[in-house]
């Protein structure tokens, strides 16, 4: 029986094999569950279902690569992360993106990021109160 935590989100996915992996990886998420329709990657508290898109309307999706942004959005989620530079690396080995631009923000510096799919999201990494200035 798995935990229950507090909040999670639901990212539909053409290729739930890649974008699952892509995000247990980047984010350094532990895969609680998995079947053919879903996979639950799993933080401390905090849940991410990657779910398939049924292959009627996936078989209508085209993924282009790299993949196009999907900057209209209405919701964008964020995750911290130890090492935004790790993050990077391991983003683009398996098909997404980091993007350059960085900001900074109270305790943390900020960039925003693509997933294999063009879904937007953005990575956080601490830092000491004694750097922010």
């Amino acid at each position: 029986m798995m935990d229950h935590v507090s909040a999670g989100l639901f990212v539909y996915a053409k290729d739930l094999a890649r974008m699952a992996s892509f995000y247990e990886a980047v984010l350094d998420m532990a895969r609680a569950h998995s079947s053919a329709e879903l996979v639950v990657l799993k933080a401390d508290q905090f849940q991410l279902i990657v779910d398939a898109i049924p292959e009627p309307i996936a078989a209508q999706i085209e993924v282009a690569s790299p993949p196009e942004r999907r900057e209209e959005a209405a919701y964008k989620f964020f995750f911290t992360v130890p090492s935004l530079d790790a993050a990077h690396a391991q983003a683009r080995d398996l098909g997404g993106e980091v993007l350059a631009e960085s900001w900074r923000g109270p305790g943390f510096i900020v960039r925003n990021a693509v997933d294999p799919e063009g879904n937007i999201f953005q990575l956080r990494e601490l830092i000491p109160v004694s750097l922010e200035r």
